[in-house]
C-alpha cells in the first residue's frame, strides 16, 4: 500500500511541475536584423556632463519613419536615446549601458513615468504601439557601418533575459 501511495504521489509531483510554464529566455518574435537607421546628433545639451548626445532609433522590415517623422508600418523600433558620445557622431568602438554619462555609454532603459527612457524597444502595429520593452542593460559594437547588439531584459516571469541583434549599413542623419 505504501509503494502505491508513494507512487501515485511521484506521478502526481511529476504532472503538476509539467503543468508550470517555462520561463522563456529570449522574447519572441524579435528581428535579428533591422533594415534602416538613423542618428540624431543633440551636441552637447547636459551642462553637468562633457559627452555629446545622440540618438539611435533602428527599425525592422515592414516599419518606416514618414516625412514628418511618424512611424509607419507594422514592425519594431530599437531605440537608444541617450548614446554619448566624445565630440561626434557615433564612433567606432564598444558601447556599455550605464549612468555613468562617459563617452562610450548609453542610459540602461527605465520607465519614467509610464514613458520608455534610455534602451528600449516598441513593438508597432498597423502604426500603433502595442508593447514596450525596457532594456535594461547591455553592450553594442559600432565597426565599418555596422552595429551588434548584445540587450538584456526582464522577461513576463522576472527572469533575465537576451536579445541580440544587428545592423549593416550607414546611419541617416536625422535633424532634431
Amino acid at each position: 500500500m505504501k509503494k502505491i501511495l508513494l507512487s501515485l504521489l511521484v506521478l502526481l509531483a511529476i504532472a503538476l511541475s509539467s503543468c508550470r510554464p517555462s520561463s522563456p529566455s529570449v522574447y519572441r518574435g524579435l528581428p535579428k536584423t533591422y533594415t534602416t537607421a538613423y542618428a540624431t546628433m543633440y551636441g552637447h545639451c547636459y551642462d553637468s556632463i562633457s559627452s555629446a548626445v545622440l540618438t539611435l532609433d533602428l527599425y525592422s522590415d515592414g516599419l518606416e519613419l514618414t516625412k514628418d517623422n511618424s512611424i509607419q508600418g507594422t514592425g519594431y523600433n530599437l531605440c537608444l536615446s541617450d548614446v554619448l558620445v566624445p565630440d561626434s557622431l557615433l564612433e567606432e568602438g564598444t558601447y556599455s549601458s550605464s549612468d555613468s554619462a562617459e563617452p562610450f555609454t548609453f542610459l540602461p532603459g527605465r520607465s519614467y513615468e509610464g514613458y520608455p527612457h534610455g534602451a528600449y524597444l516598441l513593438n508597432i502595429e498597423e502604426n500603433k504601439v502595442k508593447t514596450i520593452q525596457v532594456l535594461d542593460s547591455g553592450q553594442f559594437v559600432y565597426r565599418n557601418d555596422s552595429l551588434l547588439f548584445t540587450l538584456y531584459y526582464r522577461n513576463a516571469y522576472g527572469s533575465k533575459a537576451t536579445y541580440t541583434c544587428s545592423y549593416a549599413g550607414a546611419l541617416i542623419p536625422l535633424s532634431k
